[in-house]
C-alpha cells in the first residue's frame, strides 16, 4: 500500500467531470476477509420483495418499473425489478430473454420523452441482492452529461418541476402497457382556479418539493449496507453454496 494517494487519473479533466479545482485520491482500505450480506441476503430483509404493486408506475406478471419518490435533476430515472428474488446471474432462461426485451422496451418509451437524448442503463447491486437495473435519461444537447458521470449529475442538478416529472412517468408506464401489464402512475391533476381578472394573471407555480432530491447514488439499492453486530457470521453463511 501506497503511504501517499496517487496523484489524480486523466478523467478529472474532461469536460464532463462535474467537480474542479484541488482533489485528492483517498486511501484504498485493507480487503476485507468476508463481504456483509446485501439487502435480501443472508438474514436482511428485502425491501423490492416487500414492496406492493402500488409503489411502482408499472407491473407486469414478472416484472415492475419504480421512480425515485421524487423529482432529481434527470429528466427520468426508473429502476426494472424481476418481481422473483433472484439476482442477475440468477435468472433463469426465460426471465433472462424477457430481461432483455424489457431493457429494449423500457429504453424506447424513456426516450421517447420530450428532451430526452440518450438512456443510460447500469446495474450496480452492491447495496441489493434484489436485481434492479437503472434507467437514466440525458438530456437532449447537454453534452457535458455524456458518458460515465451522468449518475453524478443527478445528485448535483436542480430537480425538474413535479408536474413534468409526473407528466413523464404517466407517459412511460403508458406506453409500456401497450405491450401489457398495468399502468399506475397518472399524470398530474390540472392546477386551476378562477381569476379574479383576465389581466396581469400569473401562471400557477409547482408547489415545491419537500426535502431534499434522492438520487441514484444516494439510494438504498445501492449504499453498501451498514455492518451490524452478526454480520460477519451472516455474510458466511450466505457464502455456503445452496443444497
Amino acid at each position: 500500500m501506497h503511504d501517499t494517494p496517487p496523484s489524480v487519473p486523466d478523467f478529472t479533466q474532461w469536460p464532463s467531470f462535474p467537480f474542479e479545482g484541488d482533489l485528492r485520491v483517498k486511501q484504498l482500505n485493507d480487503p476485507v476477509p468476508v463481504e456483509p450480506p446485501r439487502r435480501g441476503e443472508g438474514l436482511r430483509e428485502c425491501t423490492a420483495c416487500n414492496a406492493p404493486d402500488d409503489a411502482y408506475i408499472w407491473v407486469g406478471e414478472r416484472w415492475r418499473v419504480r421512480a425515485m419518490d421524487r423529482p432529481t435533476g434527470l429528466p427520468m430515472v426508473l429502476i426494472l425489478e424481476s418481481r422473483s428474488h433472484l439476482d442477475l446471474g440468477d435468472l433463469p432462461n426465460l426471465l433472462a430473454a424477457e430481461l432483455g426485451v424489457m431493457t429494449v422496451r423500457l429504453e424506447r418509451a424513456i426516450r421517447s420523452l420530450d428532451g430526452v437524448a440518450r438512456v443510460h442503463v447500469n446495474r450496480w447491486g452492491d447495496g441489493s441482492a434484489h436485481l434492479h437495473m437503472w434507467f437514466l435519461a440525458r438530456p437532449y444537447g447537454q453534452l457535458q452529461l455524456r458518458g460515465t458521470f451522468l449518475s453524478l449529475w443527478d445528485s448535483i442538478l436542480p430537480p425538474i418541476s413535479e408536474s413534468q416529472w409526473r407528466e413523464n412517468l404517466a407517459m412511460v408506464a403508458a406506453w409500456l402497457a401497450e405491450f401489457g401489464g398495468r399502468p399506475l402512475a397518472e399524470p398530474p391533476r390540472i392546477q386551476w382556479q378562477a381569476p379574479s381578472s383576465f389581466t396581469g394573471q400569473s401562471p400557477v407555480e409547482d408547489e415545491p418539493t419537500e426535502g431534499e432530491p434522492v438520487s441514484v447514488i444516494e439510494s438504498a439499492e445501492e449504499a453498501p449496507p451498514a455492518e451490524e453486530p452478526g454480520d460477519e457470521a451472516s455474510a458466511a453463511e450466505a457464502r455456503e453454496p445452496r443444497v
